[in-house]
């Protein structure tokens, strides 16, 4: 294990702290959680990145997901270069816009329309707005341990019980506003049909599979359960893709479990990397949007010609075999990381390319048994890993997400990086 050096990126968190809140421009890449100083990140090449003090490890983060191809892609990177060329923005609408959409309603089994925009936050935001004007309701369900984006309506906690409405999750919002969602645990059919038994949620919105209190498998019957509760009680079913959005299948959750959802949540891997986004559903829901309705929504960058081309370039290169070596490398770790899973204590959570160690013996099902994961002994694993040249989350909390192609060379790198770290931790 060579020596790890992280001087230039300790000046360069100094710096940081003086001019940008904590340091960092979200909070997660500060490493608080593992006890640690984020590092710096100079370039990625591939499936590697390299930080300023030249450390070379293997990116298990991808961006938080939607590097799914690696970093600078070659086909990504000419794609957008090629846009930048003919104007960075216009705030007026494009070819590719529509070419890019088209593709989209194509491959994702729920869309009947779409409509874009920069952040998987505003997908998230403007799909319960647009769930709350065709419902005439207010109440929306959040499900416990689920993250959807820092917006007041889902930027909540759990309250004390299953009949009581959310807590706000940070000051700033108001209680009054948080009032208005009522959350339950994942995988808890139950409190959902408590909540609905009250005729005036407008709205349930779901990760599939959460990617933000680790990865968790839904049960056999829970999302099935989830779209007869909702249709029983008129209410909109929203499937949060941003993180399985063409990573768990072409069309994503959705496709891979059945899931007939009424609105879903695209961002990530639809970017190819850039910032763009987008939501979009049934035709009956998605008329009602501004503005061919009246539900308002808007955004200058939404469909930003050189994000969309960069997302237009990505989608072309998710083939079949893709997703077949995807699956492949997915079930490759886990079968070689399971011995020194288990013999730390841990147990291990993988639907598809997305995965998880947790820090306990028994797979968690819901975001209160993920917060009884021995998190101390996680910051020494993470510690571990990265000084082993593999770029790991930097909390128990996040799912690790595999790029496509890793070679031999690189699988072995990862997982005799993890077997290590381990022992260690």
């Amino acid at each position: 294990m060579k020596d790890f050096d992280t001087r230039r990126s300790s000046a360069l968190l100094n710096r940081a702290q003086q001019c940008i809140p904590g340091g960092v421009n979200s909070p997660v890449r500060a490493f608080a959680a593992v006890e640690g100083d984020p590092l710096f990140i100079a370039r990625g090449e591939g499936r590697w990145l390299i930080d300023e003090d030249d450390n070379r490890m293997l990116d298990l983060v991808g961006s938080w997901g939607p590097l799914i191809l690696g970093h600078a892609h070659p086909v990504v990177v000419a794609s957008a270069l090629a846009a930048l060329e003919r104007g960075a923005s216009f705030g007026a609408p494009t070819a590719a816009e529509v070419d890019f959409a088209e593709a989209l309603c194509a491959a994702h089994p729920v869309l009947d329309q779409v409509r874009l925009c920069s952040s998987g936050t505003e997908a998230t935001m403007h799909a319960i707005r647009l769930a709350r004007g065709f419902t005439g309701r207010d109440v929306i369900i959040k499900i416990d341990g689920c993250y959807h984006g820092a917006h007041e309506s889902v930027l909540v906690k759990a309250g004390s019980g299953v009949a009581t409405f959310a807590q706000p999750g940070s000051p700033g919002i108001p209680a009054a506003v948080a009032a208005l969602t009522k959350t339950a645990p994942f995988n808890d059919l139950e409190a959902v049909a408590a909540h609905l038994e009250q005729g005036d949620v407008a709205a349930l919105i779901i990760e599939a599979v959460p990617g933000n209190m680790g990865c968790i498998s839904p049960d056999s019957n829970y999302l099935k359960g989830l779209r007869e509760l909702t249709k029983e009680h008129g209410t909109v079913f929203i499937v949060d893709e941003v993180m399985t959005g063409f990573r768990l299948a072409l069309g994503g959750a959705c496709e891979r479990f059945g899931i007939d959802a009424d609105l879903v949540c695209l961002g990530k891997i639809v970017g190819g990397g850039f910032p763009l986004a987008a939501f979009g559903g049934r035709l009956e829901i998605m008329k009602r949007l501004s503005p061919s309705g009246p539900v308002y929504q808007a955004g200058t960058l939404s469909g930003n010609p050189v994000a969309v081309a960069a997302g237009m370039a990505t989608l072309s290169l998710l083939t079949p075999a893709l997703y077949e070596g995807l699956e492949r490398a997915g079930a490759t770790v886990e079968a070689r990381l399971s011995e020194a899973v288990a013999a730390r204590g841990c147990s291990m959570s993988r639907v598809g390319s997305m995965f998880t160690i947790f820090f306990r013996p028994t797979l968690p099902s819901n975001f209160t048994q993920v917060s009884q994961c021995d998190m101390a002994a996680f910051g020494r694993f993470h510690r571990g890993v990265l000084k082993r040249g593999v770029y790991f989350p930097p909390s128990q909390y996040e799912a690790a997400f595999l790029p496509d192609s890793l070679s031999a060379e690189e699988m072995d790198h990862l997982v005799v990086g993890i077997q290590g770290a381990l022992a260690e931790a």
